[in-house]
């Protein structure tokens, strides 16, 4: 029997929030389900609803607004969880201003510096305001199109199902990349003091400790980097991996995992990876990046997203063929005005995902 319409939605919702965490169960119904069931009573609700062409025409609407509540409800979260350690996300209503502000804490510290001098007890002591700070993020419209081929709906290759998932990830890929951009320019900004910039064309343990210590003075740091540069974050001699230098736990944990999920003391946090299209050449995040951010700092990447999703569809193909379109407001923006973010960038790792190619010799070539 088919839920009703609270009921859909509500289950749309639980599945979007269960996605975020799929190890835990979530209350639905007053039923404690895991994910799989949450995601597999869905798709089979959406089959009921748009199972054959009428049952689409008759019940597209609710599909849309299905979608559209299902974003919103996951897309904040969503990127909160993949970047709120270095990411500032706020939501507003359409038309209001995407302003932030930067923390009067922080803005003057970095004033006071300047003014902290040794004085008498009887001296004339300098003042400087407590003041802060505040910009508006830019905003931009993305958009983006699943089509469904007319024969492909009937014979059930393609469902609404298949649709609704791809509208999902599709929004979170665009935050992804567009956090990719900023954080590049991010590394590039004269507002990061230039002893807290190394680059090199391999990792150098001495300059990574280096800036390390620096992140250190404004607070312990945290180490964002993708798995390509957190797998060459280990000890090196000769320009090979130094296994001598490990302990047996740090062997275990490198060959399990790839990488250290600590160094030295600090957390690294591995950024996700993902491509720009289907040809697997081109890689979102630049792997030559690495962050060094203090914990408790002022977070450099500020997300805004405005209004409400809207879905629609395009269906005078000739072909028949129809287009689901979605559209989201959205404006990802840097900001740095805390001293102690560090960047390390090591020019071996490339954006571009380049095969090497090995002759029968054993020689190896580029790709």
């Amino acid at each position: 029997m088919a839920l009703e319409r609270n009921q859909l939605m509500a289950l749309a919702k639980a599945t979007a929030k269960a996605s975020l965490n799929p190890s835990v169960a979530f209350s639905f119904e007053d039923k404690k389900l895991t994910f799989e069931a949450l995601n597999e009573t869905l798709h089979k609700e959406l089959v009921e609803l748009a199972g054959t062409y009428a049952l689409y025409r008759e019940n597209k609407n609710t599909i849309f607004r299905l979608i559209e509540e299902s974003i919103d409800e996951i897309l904040p979260a969503k990127v909160m969880q993949n970047y709120g350690q270095f990411a500032e996300i706020k939501t507003y209503a359409q038309g209001d201003k995407p302003v932030f502000r930067i923390r009067v804490s922080e803005f003057s510290k970095k004033r006071a510096k300047t003014f902290v001098t040794r004085v008498g007890l009887a001296g004339r002591y300098e003042t400087f305001m407590l003041d802060g700070l505040t910009f508006e993020v830019p905003m931009a419209a993305y958009g983006g199109a699943a089509r469904i081929g007319f024969e492909e709906f009937l014979d059930g290759h393609i469902t609404m199902a298949d649709v609704y998932d791809l509208v999902l990830e599709g929004l979170d890929e665009v935050v992804y990349k567009e956090i990719a951009k900023a954080l590049v320019t991010l590394s590039t900004s004269t507002d990061i003091p230039t002893p807290n910039k190394v680059t090199g064309t391999a990792w150098d343990e001495v300059e990574f400790d280096r800036v390390l210590a620096t992140a250190d003075v404004y607070g312990k740091a945290t180490i964002y980097c993708t798995y390509e540069f957190a797998a060459t974050m280990v000890p090196v001699t000769g320009g090979s991996i130094n296994y001598g230098a490990m302990s047996d736990s740090m062997k275990e944990s490198y060959w399990n995992n790839g990488t250290f999920g600590n160094y030295k003391g600090h957390t690294v946090v591995v950024l996700p990876q993902s491509f720009e299209d289907a040809t697997n050449t081109t890689k979102v995040m630049d792997p030559a990046y690495c962050f060094i951010i203090p914990t408790g700092a002022e977070k450099p990447v500020k997300i805004a997203l405005e209004g409400a999703t809207a879905v629609r569809e395009v269906d005078n193909n000739d072909d028949w063929s129809r287009d689901i379109q979605t559209y989201k407001k959205m404006g990802v923006a840097v900001y740095n005005i805390n001293p102690g973010l560090c960047v390390y960038k090591n020019t071996s790792l490339k954006k571009a995902n380049t095969p090497k190619v090995w002759s029968q010799q054993g020689q190896q070539d580029d790709g």
